[in-house]
């Protein structure tokens, strides 16, 4: 089963795709990392880019979406565009999408922490979060069991 993680910022969503399988990590090859939307006040823009992100789920065979939650309020609260990408995400139907809070993925790290460090994964700096987010996904599932 392939898992998308995506970090959200600003009207920018970052992807990684990883799968485990016999207990082994597999990080994906995605043809793009970034997608921005653009004109976010455009009812049309937004179906755009919800369909190049379904799209893109199909292509890959995404089974599940682990989005990064962020905060709605404080200092590092998202902003509206961030929370209508989330919107256009969890309202795909061909993929399962939840979000994993800064709390619930610090827990499942520390049942199961990260067995490479980042760096040693061969992703750009900025896709961490995605990354994470991805693995604490796909580990979650090996806690419940």
């Amino acid at each position: 089963m392939i898992t998308c993680g995506i970090e959200i910022k600003g009207s920018e969503v970052i992807l990684c795709l990883l799968s485990k399988q016999d207990g082994l990590f597999q990080i994906a090859d995605c043809r793009q990392t970034r997608h921005t939307l653009s004109h976010s006040d455009s009812a049309e823009s937004m179906r755009k880019f919800q369909f190049m992100l379904k799209k893109l789920f199909e292509d890959y065979k995404v089974e599940r979406v682990a989005i990064r939650e962020r905060p709605t309020k404080g200092k590092f609260a998202g902003a509206s565009v961030g929370f209508k990408i989330e919107a256009a995400i969890q309202l795909i139907d061909t993929v399962q999408v939840d979000l994993f809070s800064g709390a619930k993925t610090k827990e499942i790290l520390q049942h199961n922490p990260m067995p490479i460090p980042f760096k040693a994964t061969g992703l750009r700096a900025f896709q961490e979060g995605a990354f994470t987010v991805a693995y604490v996904a796909l580990s979650e599932r090996t806690i419940e069991a």
